[in-house]
């Protein structure tokens, strides 16, 4: 049987300021402490007669205080006489106790546990611990399920999200994104944090055992080697000229993203030392003597290269970059205006190509897969990798392979 006994909790009053009553429960050798609606000095409580003294208002005090311990004690005998109380721990019992005496309480803090673990709340949480434009990502797609769901989304159980739900979302997107893979994005997004609620013991529920995110095949983003060649020697007009020099500083840095580029500040012993924005992970690169001589042509005056001494950031340079780049061919002039008509060589290409044109080109010339992806700073994120480090001599060789294929013909 449980037994209970009055405590004032003086721990951080240290006797100074008035401190909280409480019930103590003890039971199977544990103990839990029940708070009351009661703060008193330690001259105003009487342990050994458990009742309030030196109080102007201990009557009504003691009054309060000997009902709550019959509430509690009531409670206790009725969980005992219900063959339940064998089986609770002290601090099972406390919680019965708290929902008896506080329900108004009891039941804030049932609702607060439930919309913590609520799929919206949960959405929110995990996309704000993601890079500021991965979290904007998430944040497009919160903004679909707030489409489809409307106000029910913040009611929105991850038991509710079954492969059924997903298939009716992913039809709802599909009315204005028919691009498989630009749903598939959100589709990835929603297990993310599905993912991530799994691994915070939110929930065990797990939908995408059944339902399977399936890539569609992408048209062509890359170049030909002579196709490589003729962008890299094309006249073309002469602000399309230093876009032209920045893609091929781009291919001959393995493809290295935009935003990591303009992010570079110096080279260190010859080589781009960065931590990728997109994965957080450190990357090297070695700087070739063809890369170098563009670094020098368009060297910066707070950065490596200068795009940020001319653009508001990488985004916008990167936009007006593909535009120009999709425009590079022969231009005639007509009418009275001269009006300029161009016939692009590439109608597509943007600078996202380098990547993709660099990694096909590796693979035509037997570059080993497993280069390729690490010069692209793809890991595999096994155990493995983290105790044996790649040869970043491979990487250099291939990158060098490549450069003398596409500029000097030489295999």
């Amino acid at each position: 049987m449980a037994n209970t006994r009055f405590f004032l909790d003086e721990r951080c009053s240290k006797g100074l300021k008035p401190s909280v009553l409480k019930v103590a429960i003890a039971h199977k050798g544990k103990s839990a402490l029940v708070s009351l609606d009661a703060k008193i000095l330690s001259n105003q409580w009487d342990g050994k007669k458990s009742r309030v003294v030196n109080h102007p208002d201990q009557m009504l005090m003691n009054v309060y205080i000997s009902n709550v311990k019959q509430q509690i004690d009531t409670i206790i005998l009725t969980l005992a006489n219900e063959g339940r109380l064998g089986s609770m721990s002290a601090a099972e019992i406390k919680q019965v106790i708290e929902s008896h005496l506080h329900p108004e309480k009891q039941q804030a803090k049932e609702d607060e546990e439930r919309r913590a673990k609520s799929f919206a709340v949960r959405f929110i949480k995990c996309a704000e611990s993601k890079s500021k434009s991965t979290c904007g990502l998430f944040m497009q797609t919160y903004r679909r399920l707030l489409a489809y769901k409307g106000e029910e989304l913040e009611k929105l159980r991850f038991e509710d999200i079954t492969k059924d739900w997903l298939i009716d979302f992913d039809n709802f997107m599909a009315r204005t994104a028919p691009s498989r893979n630009s749903r598939n994005i959100h589709l990835r997004n929603i297990r993310t944090v599905f993912n991530d609620a799994i691994d915070n013991e939110i929930t065990s529920f797990y939908p995408f055992r059944t339902f399977t995110i399936r890539p569609e095949a992408t048209p062509k983003r890359n170049l030909k080697v002579d196709e490589l060649r003729t962008l890299f020697t094309y006249p073309a007009e002469e602000h399309a000229l230093y876009y032209i020099d920045i893609f091929k500083l781009i291919f001959m840095l393995i493809g290295i993203n935009v935003v990591d580029l303009c992010r570079l500040k110096e080279l260190v012993d010859g080589r781009a030392d960065f931590k990728r924005a997109k994965t957080h992970r450190l990357y090297s690169i070695k700087v070739e003597p063809e890369a170098m001589e563009i670094i020098e042509r368009h060297h910066g005056k707070d950065w490596l290269i200068d795009v940020m001494d001319h653009y508001k950031d990488h985004n916008d340079f990167t936009r007006r970059m593909d535009r120009t780049l999709q425009k590079i061919g022969p231009v005639k002039r007509v009418g009275l205006g001269g009006k300029k008509i161009y016939s692009p060589l590439f109608p597509k290409l943007t600078t996202y190509w380098a990547r993709h044109t660099w990694a096909t080109i590796a693979m035509s010339i037997d570059i080993p897969r497993d280069t390729i992806s690490h010069a692209l700073g793809h890991g595999t994120n096994t155990v493995t990798d983290i105790y044996i480090d790649f040869d970043q001599s491979k990487v250099d060789e291939a990158n060098r392979k490549v450069l003398d294929w596409v500029l000097y013909g030489k295999r």
